[in-house]
């Protein structure tokens, strides 16, 4: 009798009509249904994307102090990232390493060590076992530590990865942005405010809606009160021309005055060219040029790192798969893209101001936070929208601009790319 081994739960089925989806996907168009609706593609997407690469999921202020956690979940994988009290950052699998109770229960907290609440194996905030009461002699602690995840800081950004073996173009990544986000001292700030949202919508529409502002001028009254369309794809016409011309004239000026001030603005894209894809650019904002604010101006008086001057634009950063940042003279947006199911996915938006800023003196969360609240929500609409017509037996992928949705198709193609090679393993 022949004995056929079940598959590895990590390792997600790939027949032969998921590999002919991946191979069929029409360039320069939306993706086909099952990429928004299959639970097999989920699957997929959870191991070939998220437990593969990089993924961004919280900042350092998030764990300011010594003993200082967080706890994120990538589909089955529970992750707990601690602050040592050598000031090292880390990060485990949240398991212990006894009969596999989950260690840390809550989202945020702080300890001394990590103590399962089970058994009570006690771990060191570098991972070690500590403490196993009733063991018996011959049991070795060393053996028995937390398995540790790969954990990064780009400038206070977190990322983690779940592989056994990341993808190690990190280190260019970081290598080339650091310098843009530096200066904007992340790590001398503190969260002055963090949302989560649920959209119910799969987290490939989630994304490919944040890669383009097509939508931007119909939908986001708020965003563009300061935000300029003209940065992130337009079709020029006579209607616009001088428009255009004076975004780009003031977009130069801008660059060269930050730039002889210490500040990379120009554009880098590497978003479908590598495995860890990445653009970032700094852009004039509208109105006052200070801040995304309801008035353009900052909405924290205390500004961030050695800033002199308030009208910095906008710095933004996107990363595949999962993420994309705003920088300003005055606060930094956050936003982390979990999914949850393949019609569900949480998105975590973390505002940061100076640490030294007062709350109701130096700024007003209202006002600090009313831009984005807004336009989240204005977004997880447009997503669930999404969700509803790929739904529709009648969707069919459409096309995309070739002037406004650029960005979207470097993402799908970024995609498509790593499900493809994935395949080939």
């Amino acid at each position: 009798m022949n004995i056929i081994a079940p598959l590895s739960p990590s390792r997600p089925r790939v027949d032969d009509a998921l590999r002919a989806l991946i191979a069929n996907r029409v360039p320069g168009h939306s993706l086909d249904a099952p990429f928004y609706l299959s639970q097999q593609v989920f699957d997929l997407d959870m191991e070939a994307i998220f437990a593969r690469h990089w993924i961004h999921v919280a900042v350092e202020p998030d764990i300011p102090e010594p003993g200082d956690y967080i706890t994120v979940d990538v589909g089955r994988h529970s992750v707990v990232i601690v602050r040592d009290d050598d000031q090292q950052i880390r990060a485990f699998h949240n398991v212990c390493r006894h009969r596999g109770s989950r260690l840390c229960q809550e989202q945020q907290g702080s300890v001394g060590n990590l103590v399962c609440p089970y058994h009570q194996w006690t771990y060191t905030l570098d991972g070690k076992l500590a403490y196993a009461e009733h063991m018996g002699a011959g049991f070795d602690k060393r053996a028995h530590g937390l398995k540790p995840v790969h954990v990064q800081s780009l400038a206070g950004l977190l990322f983690i990865c779940l592989a056994d073996t990341p993808p190690t173009d990190f280190a260019r990544l970081r290598d080339e942005v650091e310098p843009y986000l530096l200066p904007h001292h992340l790590n001398d700030c503190k969260i002055a405010a963090q949302i989560d949202i649920i959209e119910e919508g799969n987290w490939k529409l989630t994304m490919e809606n944040n890669r383009e502002c097509y939508h931007c001028a119909a939908n986001h009254p708020e965003l563009t009160i300061s935000l300029f369309e003209y940065g992130f794809g337009y079709q020029p016409s006579a209607a616009n021309a001088q428009q255009l011309a004076d975004f780009d004239a003031l977009s130069q000026r801008l660059e060269s005055e930050w730039q002889a001030d210490g500040l990379p603005s120009s554009e880098l894209d590497c978003l479908d060219e590598r495995i860890t894809g990445y653009r970032v650019r700094r852009l004039p904002l509208d109105r006052a040029g200070e801040s995304e604010t309801l008035d353009g101006r900052v909405a924290s008086r205390k500004l961030l790192g050695n800033f002199q001057r308030a009208d910095l634009g906008g710095l933004s950063f996107w990363t595949q798969p999962n993420a994309w940042f705003h920088f300003m003279s005055d606060h930094i947006v956050t936003f982390s893209v979990l999914p949850i199911a393949p019609e569900k996915t949480l998105v975590r938006t973390t505002w940061l101001v100076h640490k030294d800023a007062r709350e109701h003196e130096d700024y007003d969360i209202e006002n600090l936070t009313a831009v984005w609240r807004a336009t989240n929500s204005q977004d997880r609409a447009l997503v669930e929208m999404s969700q509803q017509g790929v739904r529709n037996p009648a969707y069919q992928p459409g096309p995309y601009s070739p002037y406004a949705e650029g960005l979207v198709e470097k993402f799908c193609n970024w995609y498509v790319g790593r499900l493809t090679a994935y395949c080939l393993e």
